[in-house]
Parts: C-alpha cells; structure tokens; sequence
C-alpha cells in the first residue's frame, strides 16, 4: 500500500503471505488480512486514511465492508475501475520489483525469494522519491474528489 499524508514523505505498508504449498494453507489475501493492512495503516500513518483500491475480491467482501463503514470517521474508500492497472500505484511498484531486483533472478528456494522480496520492498520504503513516482505516473489527484 503506498501511503502519501499532505506535506509529508509518501510511506509504503505491506504485508507479505507466503504460501509454501501445503495443504489447507491460504493462497492469497483474505478479508481479515485486508483488515489489518488498513488498521496498521491507520496506527502507522496516526490520521485519517483516503484509500483508493483497486476491485480485487476481498476488497469487496461483506465484512471488509462493514470494516469500512464502522470506521468511516477515519476511512474513506474509493474505487478503481474494473480494471485499471495503469492508475494503480502499487502496480508501479509490482513492476519496479519485476524489471529491478527480480529481473533474471535465478531464487535458490522460496526462503532466497522471500528474502530478496522483502530486501526490495524495505528498500523501497526509504526511496520516497520512488514512491512518489509510482504516484505521480498514475496521474491520480492527490485531493479527495
């Protein structure tokens, strides 16, 4: 998630899953997980939070949108198109990591691509002008509509 509060370095929260392909093990984000992204960010960021998401499923589950709703005095969601990559910041940041660090990567196990993973996003976290440019190439406003 690539956070931008007004006067201050745009921030990137995430959390990473792992799936080691045992059986019954998550594949993906759940709502839950959808929940406590948007709760650390609010502890992280410490005001209130204007998140534009893209329609992934468990963004729309019933319960994440309960969680929206009973924390509207600090959350404001608003919609991407259906499919619209290309205003989608973390989708900048997908293809830095894909053409970067992951480009030609040869893992030795999912432990070496895990750890080359997190090294590129925690990397990410303190180059503000590269998250400002994942910004800046969607074209979106930074003002609530």
């Amino acid at each position: 998630m690539v956070c931008v509060r007004p006067g201050r370095r745009p921030r990137l929260i995430y959390r990473l899953l792992v799936h080691r392909g045992r059986r019954g093990e998550r594949k993906g984000f759940v709502a839950r997980d959808f929940i406590r992204l948007l709760t650390a960010a609010y502890h992280q960021l410490d005001g209130k939070i204007m998140v534009v998401w893209d329609n992934l499923p468990g963004h729309h589950a019933h319960v994440v949108g309960e969680f929206i709703d009973s924390h509207a005095d600090w959350l404001s969601v608003y919609w991407l198109p259906s499919y619209a990559p290309e205003i989608n910041p973390v989708e900048g940041l997908w293809a830095h990591l894909k053409t970067g660090v992951l480009a030609n990567l040869a893992a030795r196990g999912l432990d070496h691509l895990i750890r080359v993973i997190k090294t590129a996003l925690k990397r990410a976290q303190y180059r503000p002008d590269l998250l400002w440019g994942f910004l800046a190439e969607t074209g979106l406003s930074l003002e609530p509509p």
